[in-house]
């Protein structure tokens, strides 16, 4: 969404790194010097010279920028141990916290990442309840942006800074890449023991019968770079393992098919792997069971199928030099049971140079720079949105077998409508389905604010990340375009929006109850539809002055208090909410009718819908009135055409279609073949008394 800029701070310019002396208030005076290096960040210094932290705008650093796709800064603070001492947020343009979510909300939220521990990620506290800062309620999209840019901003000061300290070799771990288990094995990522049975029964002195074939085929790799991990894993995979580890921590990886088992048995015993061990100079780390994972296949295209694999956990405490040289010792047994006789093999492994930088050349672990897009080059390997859409794959997997369903039921709409009792439990249950799962769980609720955003997106600069950050939103505002020119508004007006739904639901209760409902007369009705096309143009030509304003005229829509916020704001927002709701008792879909600005912004692209679905006869409206007076949102014209920009396509007119209780047509057609069926049967010409001589 798109914001003019909001400061919620005092202070002049957002990338003054000067306010994160006020972060050590408690302690002695301390000293902010002056920003230098790549990525730009500035030692804070306490008065005899020690080290506190590194001060960086999350803007500067990595290019943050908001759901709105405007900058988004905040000023923080990061240890030498990585812990964030401090966070403010000082610029951001993000509409859905300006209006409607207490300004407190967000500070207190950036405020609270104070003693989060950024070097594993997984949110550990060095102080403070909680693993990590709760999502600002009705804007969880933009706290992970948030938790986003201060995560990466802050490992990636802490990792160049590290490393200009430290002239040993180090790996890259920035840099992103997914790649397939082919080009993994030509670059020497994953590298390859093969050891025949002939092999084995050779350096343990047994027989074998099939020389040819494995004893063990064993691979190994480093998978602590991430195009190597996340090519393995997969990035959920990688990313909980990342979360276990320390920045200096290292993931290793073996994997193995054939006869013989790399693992054994005993280590459930012991703790400790006896059969592997890893090798590097004079050193010698024993791998124990606290460091592994096991794993039932590799997610790189093209992987073999192994019989094991293992993925362990190397602390930087063992002394293991990630970007040196090392080798895995494996102790091979004739008897798996009783190991007499046993001979070792060694596989050697070195990392790739690519993913090796050295004090010599700190650029390469650098973070990327920002570019003209405003969007960093570690943001564009790594986007966030796919993160994103990974965390909410349930509700995403839930929303397209509800739309899937609703495209079933729009194609075929007759056999949908044509027995009224199995529509109406459809429908309502559909109906019940929007408002629970859309609206209150999935907080997807479309709104006048989505069509600003892609209107000012159009005109500013177009970019898919930014709308994809939203996955159910986006895939919503997908099939609603689609349906648009199919059907029309109705799709989403009488389908797929909470509010719609939460109005038709109570007023049905409503009439169940008897409360009578009120007649508005068509003339009445029919001017006051424009109020809602009215507030839209309202609202657009404002944006394109003031957003800001027109943000603040948006609260017309009742959406984000009803259903984002769940009543959960300022009086006066809530009572006008109740009070549409009320007023919905007595007139169905009263809002929808008559306010809703964004009904009226689909219905006018919705003029260019390609067909006419829905069915009607020649009596309609001439002799009879039954779907006028049903119509949900009163969009049938006394002679008996649908205006399809009103229409909520609720397929009621289509159940009274079919219906030969309800339809004058089909009582009609009934009674004159009831009259056929009786008539008199003459025989030879010759008419029965009272019968038609011409009928035979």
């Amino acid at each position: 969404m798109l914001a003019a800029a909001v400061v919620l701070s005092d202070i002049s310019s957002a990338g003054d790194l000067s306010i994160a002396a006020e972060f050590f208030s408690s302690q002695e005076s301390v000293v902010v010097e002056t920003a230098s290096g790549q990525p730009p960040a500035a030692a804070v210094r306490s008065q005899n010279g020690n080290l506190l932290g590194y001060a960086f705008s999350t803007r500067d650093v990595s290019g943050s920028v908001g759901y709105s796709g405007r900058p988004l800064d905040i000023i923080t603070v990061v240890t030498p141990d990585g812990v964030i001492a401090g966070a403010r947020i000082v610029a951001h343009e993000e509409p859905i916290l300006v209006i409607g979510i207490p300004r407190e909300a967000l500070i207190a939220y950036v405020a609270n990442f104070r003693g989060y521990d950024v070097r594993s990620g997984s949110g550990l506290r060095t102080s403070g309840p909680g693993s990590r800062p709760h999502a600002v309620a009705g804007a969880t999209v933009t706290s992970t942006v948030i938790h986003d840019a201060i995560l990466r901003s802050a490992r990636a000061v802490l990792r160049t800074r590290m490393a200009a300290s430290d002239a040993r070799p180090r790996l890259d771990r920035e840099t992103r890449q997914i790649m397939s288990w082919p080009e993994l094995a030509a670059e020497g990522s994953v590298r390859r023991l093969l050891v025949s049975r002939g092999e084995a029964a050779q350096m343990l002195g047994t027989r074998e019968l099939e020389p040819d074939k494995p004893f063990i085929d064993l691979w190994l790799a480093l998978a602590t770079p991430p195009p190597v991990g996340e090519s393995l894993f997969g990035r959920r995979m990688y990313e909980s393992q990342l979360a276990q580890i320390g920045p200096d921590d290292d993931l290793v990886a073996i994997a193995a098919s054939g006869l013989y088992s790399f693992k054994g048995t005993t280590w459930r015993r012991s703790g400790v792997f006896d059969r592997i061990e890893l090798v590097q100079g004079e050193r010698t780390v024993a791998l124990r069971t606290e460091m592994h994972t096991g794993l039932e296949r590799f997610q790189a295209a093209a992987a073999p199928e192994f019989r094991e694999i293992a993925v362990f956990r190397i602390p930087r405490s063992t002394g293991f030099e990630s970007g040196e040289p090392f080798r895995l010792d494996l102790w091979l047994s004739a008897d798996p049971h009783t190991p007499v006789t046993t001979a070792k093999v060694s596989l050697s492994y070195q990392v790739p140079g690519r993913y090796v930088v050295s004090r010599q050349t700190p650029q390469a672990n650098e973070a990327k720079r920002p570019d003209a897009s405003g969007i960093s080059a570690d943001l564009r390997q790594a986007p966030l949105w796919q993160e994103i859409w990974q965390r909410r794959a349930i509700e995403i997997g839930v929303l397209i077998v509800m739309l899937s369903g609703l495209a079933g039921i729009l194609v075929f709409q007759n056999a949908a409508s044509k027995y009224r009792p199995a529509y109406h439990a459809l429908r309502t249950g559909y109906l019940v389905m929007t408002f629970v799962f859309l609206g209150l769980i999935a907080n997807a609720q479309l709104s006048i604010v989505n069509v600003l955003t892609f209107i000012h997106a159009l005109l500013s600069g177009f970019r898919w990340e930014l709308f994809l950050l939203d996955p159910l939103v986006f895939i919503l505002w997908g099939f609603v375009a689609m349906s648009l020119l199919f059907w029309g508004r109705g799709v989403f007006c009488g389908w797929l929006c909470p509010f719609g739904a939460l109005q038709e639901l109570i007023n049905t209760i409503a009439q169940r109850l008897g409360i009578k409902q009120i007649a508005i007369p068509f003339g009445v009705h029919e001017r006051l539809w424009m109020i809602k096309y009215v507030f839209f143009l309202v609202i657009l030509a404002v944006s394109l002055n003031s957003i800001m304003a027109a943000f603040g005229l948006a609260e017309v829509e009742p959406f984000k208090t009803a259903i984002t916020m769940k009543f959960m704001r300022d009086w006066h927002f809530v009572a006008y909410a109740a009070a549409l709701l009320f007023v919905g008792l007595f007139i169905e879909r009263f809002y929808c009718r008559y306010l809703c600005p964004l009904g009226a912004a689909l219905a006018i692209p919705a003029r260019m819908r390609m067909f006419e679905w829905l069915k009607r006869y020649r009596e309609c409206g001439a002799e009879c009135h039954v779907c006028a007076r049903q119509c949900t949102a009163q969009a049938i014209h006394p002679l008996g055409a649908i205006n399809p920009n009103e229409c909520v396509y609720c397929l009621k007119c289509q159940a009274n279609y079919f219906d030969p209780a309800t339809c004058l047509h089909l009582k009609k057609r009934a009674e004159r073949r009831r009259g056929y069926d009786t008539a008199p049967v003459t025989v030879a010409g010759t008419a029965a008394p009272g019968g038609n001589p011409n009928v035979r």
